[in-house]
């Protein structure tokens, strides 16, 4: 069983002894520390509706098993220490980071794993923006879980808890207002569109979108009940269901998210993947076409979205991995599109965080104005492939020593090490960094064939495994 406190959260599998797993007393604590913060960050209650000037915090939850439970601690705790609670229910990540913005409120509470299996659950917090805190602000929030230093509200001052069931329509409304959502042009292409909503929020709000868009769909797996149908994380060696079912030749576009909606992956009309690095990839190429400007993804990501940068004249930049590292890279860069290579589109024209509606609304108005099939179109990408390798951690390893000796052995060639250690060869690349969410080391490897981008993964794993 585990339990991993970061400045992005907590997260930790359900069941156990107290402090060694994500349990109703280290929720409290960590929500309470939560709250603190906001408070200590000037937390009003800016909405004019909530106007007795306590904090608002907006909470919406995926739809894991654990999730109900979670989210009564959650919600109990920000009562009991005197702030207003906005529940959405169940909801999608993005849904929820833009409640907060709609609502005026002073943050927010995402309660998701991501794309953990089933017995694991988590807490993502957001600023006021509906963004995910900095580094800075969860260092803070950690400091304050640890001191225990939080102060409950006495009977008169406890807050209110507010049922809210308007925000899935909130944020379709914010997809189709964008300026390249050409919702014309998808409407007149009649997609056939199969999608596969893995158990969870996804087959609740999906479907509402692709209505608006006059697109017929078939979901897979739509049902919320979060006994995932098989692992929930995008990737190929899991999705072996909606590829067969896209082999049938009745659908244009295969559709995967994960449980909280915030990654998506394509499957393309005969029933390959298109490849989840492809689908910021493909998304850039289209926003590039007609806003052009600069991109980001972080470290591990293709190589493939720096080279469609280049080709519309604009300039890409790599950041450190995780959603709030690329974030800030981009309002740095001015970037127009960015997000990560596990299928995480940013749109700042809708909002600063990782959001499959966005992406698919965009990928479909690509699609349609093209004219091209999603195999057409995948071809007119540089053709890069990267091997995905994990080594799990062990309680003595010695993680820093490991990351040195690889810098020490590769120093002839170029090294970024503002993350982990990536090493960029000519015509490859190889990234080792600790997960911030599983105790493991991510060793990623690209290169222009698969087998060439897992040999040098497995070459650098053979150095961790060594020194273990």
């Amino acid at each position: 069983m585990s339990l991993i406190k970061s400045i992005s959260g907590i997260r930790g599998t359900i069941g156990g002894p107290a402090g060694d797993t994500l349990n109703p007393l280290d929720i409290v604590k960590f929500t309470s520390a939560y709250a603190t913060f906001i408070r200590r960050q000037g937390g009003n209650g800016k909405n004019a509706e909530f106007n007795n000037h306590r904090p608002t915090i907006v909470v919406g939850r995926d739809a894991r098993i654990s999730g109900f439970m979670v989210d009564s601690v959650v919600c109990g705790t920000l009562l009991g220490i005197g702030y207003d609670v906005v529940n959405i229910g169940l909801a999608t990540t993005p849904t929820t980071e833009l409640a907060v913005r709609t609502l005026g409120a002073d943050g927010g509470i995402i309660i998701t794993a991501s794309h953990n299996p089933r017995q694991w659950n988590a807490l993502k917090l957001l600023n006021s923006e509906g963004e995910f805190l900095t580094a800075a602000d969860g260092s803070q929030v950690l400091e304050l879980a640890e001191k225990e230093d939080f102060v409950y509200a006495e009977v008169d001052n406890l807050g209110r808890y507010i049922n809210c069931d308007e925000a899935d329509q909130w944020h379709i409304d914010d997809v189709m207002s964008l300026d390249l959502v050409d919702a014309d042009a998808i409407r007149n292409a009649h997609f056939r569109v199969c999608v596969d909503a893995i158990n969870s929020v996804g087959g609740i709000i999906l479907p509402k979108l692709l209505d608006e868009l006059g697109v017929e769909y078939t979901i897979l797996n739509g049902e919320p009940t979060g006994d995932f149908a098989h692992n929930p994380e995008p990737l190929e060696k899991n999705l072996q269901g909606i590829m067969d079912e896209m082999k049938s030749g009745r659908y244009d576009l295969g559709i995967v998210v994960d449980p909280d909606v915030d990654r998506l992956a394509f499957i393309s009309e005969d029933g390959t993947m298109f490849g989840e690095e492809y689908t910021l990839v493909s998304v850039a190429d289209y926003v590039l076409s007609n806003t052009p400007g600069n991109t980001v993804s972080n470290l591990s990501s293709t190589r493939a979205l720096r080279d469609v940068t280049e080709r519309h004249g604009g300039q890409y930049a790599a950041s450190a991995v995780g959603e709030v590292n690329v974030t800030t890279k981009m309002k740095a860069t001015e970037a127009v599109i960015g997000g990560e290579g596990n299928g995480g589109v940013i749109y700042p024209e809708s909002h600063y965080g990782r959001d499959a509606l966005v992406g698919i609304a965009l990928f479909l108005s690509h699609l349609a104005h093209t004219g091209l099939s999603a195999s057409q179109l995948r071809a007119t990408y540089p053709n890069y492939y990267i091997a995905k390798n994990r080594i799990d951690l062990q309680p003595t390893t010695n993680i820093d020593a490991i990351l040195n000796k690889v810098k020490e052995m590769y120093a002839d060639q170029q090294i970024n090490d503002i993350d982990g250690v990536k090493i960029d060869f000519p015509d490859k690349w190889v990234h080792l960094r600790k997960s911030n969410t599983e105790p493991i080391i991510r060793v990623y490897s690209e290169a222009h064939t698969m087998e060439d981008a897992d040999a040098l993964g497995k070459q650098l794993m053979q150095v961790v495994y060594d020194m273990q």
